[in-house]
């Protein structure tokens, strides 16, 4: 019975194992598998019999020749671990070198965007200058009815708003003739209730003058009915002084004798100094700092209270 269970064993214990196994090794590189080399080695190695002395192969040699087959596998691995390796090493250092002219190119074509905006702004604020300079003999006059008898003929119009206002500059002599007059925008929106302003360029610049320095004193009025008269400008220079409006009107009742300056400065007179603003922002920590305005010139509250 023992030997019968015996005789069921497998004869050959490679049957169980995977022949021609390959062992990849770092980065997809195939090798001979070690168990592959180990089993070729026993295969070779010197089948000793009891009493045969004069065996074709000694113990030794078979150590000696299964050491060197290891040692040039091993070897292998070394070697093409290192090219590999080095390989790598080559392929970082390039992407270094990359990224750093990437890194300086970068800076200066930051450095060029920026010197294209400034440049940008510089011609943009020049264009600006040249349209309000190309309008500064026009007035701008708001709120003058809407009426085919007024729109037909406005340049004695504002010849009658002369001489209803400041009678006093007719009376010096002063050229009140007009180049031209027009209704703006030209087309009339029938959804806005609203009259659309009038342009009217002045020949005499020092004529203009008067009238407007006329009108920041009083009331204008076009047979009663109340008008205002402005400087006309550009409509970017027209947006950036209407951001001043709440503050311009919180000042005002404050006593703060606040005026709107060329191109949209704002001006007030405060414990006995006259101070000057460009920017918002300049104005609200001016105000921050001074108890008797803090908290007053809020607009982002003011703005949330009319909504």
């Amino acid at each position: 019975m023992t030997n019968s269970t015996e005789a069921q064993k497998p004869q050959n214990t490679k049957k169980n194992k995977k022949k021609g196994a390959t062992l990849d090794t770092f980065y997809g590189a195939k090798i001979q598998n070690t168990e592959q080399i180990e089993e070729d080695i026993q295969e070779n190695s010197p089948k000793s019999s009891k009493g045969n002395r004069n065996s074709p192969q000694t113990h030794e040699e078979f150590e000696s020749e299964r050491t060197k087959k290891m040692e040039a596998l091993w070897e292998e691995k070394w070697e093409m671990m290192q090219k590999k390796f080095t390989h790598l090493q080559n392929q970082f250092d390039q992407t270094v070198k990359e990224n750093q002219a990437l890194k300086q190119e970068l800076i200066k074509q930051s450095q060029n965007t920026k010197k294209l905006e400034e440049n940008i702004k510089y011609l943009t604020d020049k264009v600006i200058d040249l349209e309000n300079r190309g309008r500064r003999e026009n007035l701008r006059i708001i709120g003058l009815p809407e009426k085919p008898e007024i729109n037909t003929k406005l340049d004695m119009v504002i010849q009658d708003i002369i001489k209803e206002n400041c009678p006093e500059i007719l009376e010096q002599g002063g050229n009140t003739s007009t180049d031209r007059a027009h209704r703006t925008p030209s087309t009339l929106n029938p959804q806005k209730t609203t009259p659309r302003n009038v342009i009217a360029k002045f020949q005499s610049y020092q004529t203009k003058e008067k009238i407007l320095q006329e009108a920041r004193k009083r009331q204008f009025r076009y047979k009663g009915m109340p008008i205002r008269v402005t400087q006309d400008l550009a409509s970017s220079t027209l947006n950036d002084r209407k951001a001043w409006n709440m503050i311009f009107r919180k000042a005002r009742e404050l006593g703060l004798q606040p005026r709107i300056s060329y191109p949209a400065k704002l001006t007030i007179y405060f414990q006995g100094k006259v101070w000057a603003f460009n920017k918002i922002e300049d104005f609200q920590l001016f105000a921050k700092k001074r108890p008797e305005l803090c908290g007053k010139f809020d607009t982002e509250n003011q703005r949330a209270r009319n909504t």
